[in-house]
């Protein structure tokens, strides 16, 4: 009989497999001692008939003959039994063995049950942690951003663990341009008010583009254009909102990763836009996974 250590096995059908050797472990203690009784019993009759024996030398001929086939067929039973008992032994042996492993096997399972549900209570730990960083992020920002801005200038989302603000290419750039206009700055203020409050985070600042070619004497396509606007508001939150610039990241993603259609002036209008991206730094992700961060429950 063998047994898996795998994790996929169920306490319960351990535990089942546990109460069956048991069992047989019993049985086999019952049988051993069934047959020391035995044993026990038939050497008690054989002394018994030596005793007879040499008692009754002058009986017979025919009786004296019965008498030795009966001490012949009490020594073949003795036989028997010791070796009967001898393999009941060596069953019990072999039980007593596979108990052993199966407690072993048994013991080292649970632990892996309990490590597994350990790490996935720290996985639902940090899930809970990070969702309430950023629902929380994201009602301030709304707070702060919903007074004096048009709705469709500005759009917050929560995508897993990191929260995304749509800043429309109207709102912080002129046309073609990427020289941020006052009211950018009136909108980059309040965002940059929140960011400082949570020096946990960074901040990603992306440029996006339509796909009508561009090109001028500073910048050769839409590539330089997306990564000069990024990089514009970088600065903007570095320089003007004393944003700590280990904090800022910046990026330019052209033309792609449309939001809409570039066949249409209004799809345009979408896909030219600006993405400030929040999300936590890596060590702190990692403190999240942290086992001795795991809370006591």
């Amino acid at each position: 009989m063998m047994f898996s250590n795998s994790a996929c096995v169920t306490k319960k059908k351990y535990k089942a497999m546990k109460t069956s050797l048991q069992t047989e472990l019993d049985v086999a203690n019952a049988s051993l001692e069934k047959y020391g009784k035995q044993l026990n019993d038939l050497m008690t009759q054989l002394a018994t008939c030596e005793a007879e024996k040499n008692a009754s030398r002058s009986e017979s001929s025919t009786a004296q003959k019965l008498r030795e086939e009966q001490i012949a067929d009490l020594r073949a039973q003795i036989a028997d039994c010791q070796a009967q008992r001898d393999r009941q032994s060596s069953q019990m042996g072999n039980l007593t063995q596979l108990t052993q492993s199966a407690n072993d096997n048994i013991k080292e399972t649970l632990t892996q049950l309990q490590k597994k549900d350990k790490y996935i209570h720290l996985l639902q730990a940090a899930k809970t942690k990070a969702d309430s960083i950023n629902l929380a992020l994201a009602v301030n920002l709304k707070n702060v951003l919903k007074d004096g801005i048009d709705d469709k200038d500005v759009d917050i989302k929560v995508d897993k663990t990191v929260v995304f603000i749509n800043l429309s290419d109207k709102m912080l750039f002129q046309s073609g341009s990427y020289n941020l206009t006052p009211r950018a700055n009136q909108v980059l203020d309040k965002i940059a008010a929140i960011i400082n409050a949570r020096p946990e985070l960074e901040v990603m600042v992306e440029g996006y583009t339509d796909n009508v070619p561009y090109n001028n004497n500073c910048l050769q396509d839409n590539w330089d254009l997306s990564v000069k606007r990024s990089t514009s508001v970088v600065r903007a939150l570095q320089q003007n909102f004393k944003i700590n610039p280990n904090r800022l990241i910046a990026a330019g993603r052209g033309e792609y990763n449309t939001l809409a259609t570039n066949t249409t002036e209004a799809g345009r209008s979408a896909n030219r836009r600006t993405r400030i991206i929040i999300l936590p730094k890596l060590d702190q992700f990692y403190d999240l996974l942290n086992p001795n961060n795991v809370p006591n429950k």
